[in-house]
Formats: C-alpha cells, structure tokens, sequence
C-alpha cells in the first residue's frame, strides 16, 4: 500500500482538476476559435492593459516564441492589434474594441462553467485557495 504524503495528495488533487477543467475550457472557447492559453492573453490584456511580447512571455512563463504565435492568431481574430512602444523596437500588444467586447461576452459565457466547478465550495474557501495557490506559485518562481 502506498501513503501519499498531504503534501503530494495535494498536488495530485491541483493535477486531477486541472486537465479536465482546461478540457472543459477549450471546449467552451472554441467557438471563439481560442484555446485557454489565448484566453490568457486576453483576461491579461483586458485586466492590466497593453503588455511587450516579453512581458506576456513573462508572465505565462512562456517563451517569445509561442507568445508570437498566440498573438498572431488574436489579431487574425480581429481581437487584438500591435502598436508601437516607446522603443520603436518595441512592440505592445492590446486590445481592440472589438476584442474589448469578446473578453466580456466569453466572462459571461464562461461563468456557469467556473459556477458548477465551485459549487459547494465557500466565498471563503475559494478566496483562501486563491492565497494559497498564489504563495506556491510564488515559491516556485524564486
């Protein structure tokens, strides 16, 4: 017989949920022609205005590259468009108004989905399981 230690069921159980509900995700999302990592992008965008490619990068502990594909994609989209930083090197990426409008019309889309996976789970519950997974991913990028 095997004893996880609580710290690994605790980690095992964070794997066992997050497959199926970035499953569950995508299927939702495809409609919009978007997977969830795109999505990302675009929760970013929206919450925290225009970002430079290496600072999406960053911040989805990503590399450039893929960074590059997803925005391709988002301004095939009309979702997204570039402009220039104060570098003129740089590159900012943010949203377009039409953009603007999808970002709110997928939230409302997505809401049952985050509502059915938290049902039975506590306002309090949920804001103490945001601190303690914002404390491990704070441990883990140190």
């Amino acid at each position: 017989m095997v004893f996880l230690t609580i710290e690994q069921d605790f980690f095992n159980q964070y794997r066992l949920m997050y497959r199926p509900f970035i499953n569950q995700v995508n299927v939702q999302l495809e409609e919009y022609q978007l997977y969830s990592s795109q999505w990302a992008v675009l929760r970013l965008l929206n919450d925290k205005g225009r970002h430079s490619f290496v600072e999406i990068a960053h911040y989805m502990s990503i590399e450039k590259p893929s960074v590059t594909r997803f925005v391709q994609k988002l301004v095939e989209l009309g979702y997204v468009e570039t402009v220039a930083g104060k570098d003129k090197r740089e590159k900012l990426v943010q949203l377009t108004t039409y953009g603007e409008e999808i970002v709110q019309e997928i939230k409302a889309h997505l809401r049952p989905l985050f509502e059915q996976a938290l049902t039975g789970v506590s306002r309090q519950e949920i804001e103490i399981a945001t601190q303690v997974l914002t404390k491990i991913c704070e441990n883990i990028n140190r």
